[in-house]
């Protein structure tokens, strides 16, 4: 056995249990640090396979975000652990039958690779060996599909733009302050003269 493939038996096992745990822990806090383990552990699988980008890009934005993030609103929230596991039941016999339909799935899939043979089992590497997995995904973003980059960009520019327009909700009770009113008054509109009598309130 070599290291290679021993490394690969431990990481996919902690994935597998870290996965499991995700979904069997009891606390909310306790899922998401087992989800950031089973993410650190897939960057992991990534490397092994010569995919660094990639591996970069699960352990930054999912870990780095996602899972923190997550972490975060289920402090904050203050969720319920036992009111949100209550109707769990419900949706097991859905739940079994994605199961099912998944690993069917996969079953099919690695039959279907092994019966192909050599043809499907060891493709040739459409890369030079010079260069690296991140230059390559960077030439062919930046080249074939610069177009269609710039238009996924856009797209989510815009939903996040109508993320915030939907959820922004004026409040007329709060008072804000408005610059542009207060650099342009003029000292009539700002300074107000009284005179006081002594003793008695303005």
């Amino acid at each position: 056995m070599t290291i290679s493939l021993f490394l690969f038996y431990i990481l996919a096992f902690v994935a597998t249990a870290a996965a499991v745990m995700v979904v069997a822990a009891r606390n909310p806090v306790h899922s998401v640090l087992f989800l950031i383990l089973a993410f650190f552990n897939a960057a992991g699988l990534f490397v092994l396979i010569g995919a660094e980008f990639l591996a970069m890009v699960l352990v930054v934005v999912y870990v780095g975000a996602v899972a923190v993030l997550f972490m975060f609103v289920v402090m904050m929230l203050d969720i319920s652990s036992v009111r949100m596991r209550g109707g769990a039941l419900q949706y097991l016999p859905i739940g079994l039958l994605v199961g099912i339909i998944l690993l069917v799935e996969l079953v099919l899939v690695g039959g279907t690779w092994t019966l192909a043979g050599s043809e499907i089992a060891s493709p040739s590497p459409p890369l030079d060996s010079g260069v690296t997995n991140t230059e390559a995904l960077g030439r062919l973003l930046y080249t074939d599909y610069f177009y269609a980059f710039q238009a996924a960009g856009v797209i989510l520019l815009v939903a996040i733009i109508g993320a915030i327009t939907l959820t922004l909700r004026e409040r007329g009770a709060i008072r804000r302050q408005d610059i542009s009113m207060q650099v342009h008054r003029s000292r009539a509109e700002a300074v107000q003269l009284r005179k006081v009598k002594p003793r008695a309130g303005i």
